[in-house]
């Protein structure tokens, strides 16, 4: 009787002790957001970061991540970042609006083009930004009469 005390007492403590492990893990996003609302972009990076390595398919700490890039003009970082995110949601419209932005930025006419066609199914929250995103893209459309 004694052994089965000690030995459900022991399963209660390490239940105990890895919930309380895996809830400060989640938290790590969390506390980035709230340092990304601050402005204090490198404590938040910091904790983004270290979500990812608790996390790795938390789309949303790759798109903070590629935020505080865009902010310290970090243009391939940003990139990167984006591009996680589209692995982990192809349909996430955010990142394909700013990275549709990255790709006007390098005058990449035709990936640009394409994003955008995707954008514009794929919108949700960010439906609105369709008219900009088209205007800036229009700025870089190759001239059809340089093409004869």
């Amino acid at each position: 009787m004694k052994k089965k005390n000690i030995l459900i007492n022991s399963i209660i403590i390490l239940i105990f002790l890895y919930s309380n492990g895996l809830s400060a893990k989640l938290n790590f996003f969390e506390e980035g957001k709230i340092f990304f609302e601050q402005k204090e972009f490198d404590k938040s990076k910091f904790f983004f970061e270290k979500d990812i390595v608790f996390n790795p398919k938390n789309e949303n700490s790759y798109l903070y991540l590629a935020k505080i890039f865009n902010l310290k003009d970090k243009l391939n970082e940003e990139e990167n970042n984006l591009n996680s995110v589209l692995i982990l949601n192809p349909k996430n419209d955010e990142a394909i609006y700013l990275l549709s932005l990255i790709k006007i930025k390098q005058s990449n006419y035709n990936e640009a083009n394409e994003l955008i066609k995707k954008f514009e199914l794929v919108c949700n929250l960010f439906c609105d930004k369709k008219k900009e995103i088209n205007n800036k893209l229009s700025k870089i459309t190759p001239d059809e009469k340089n093409k004869n």
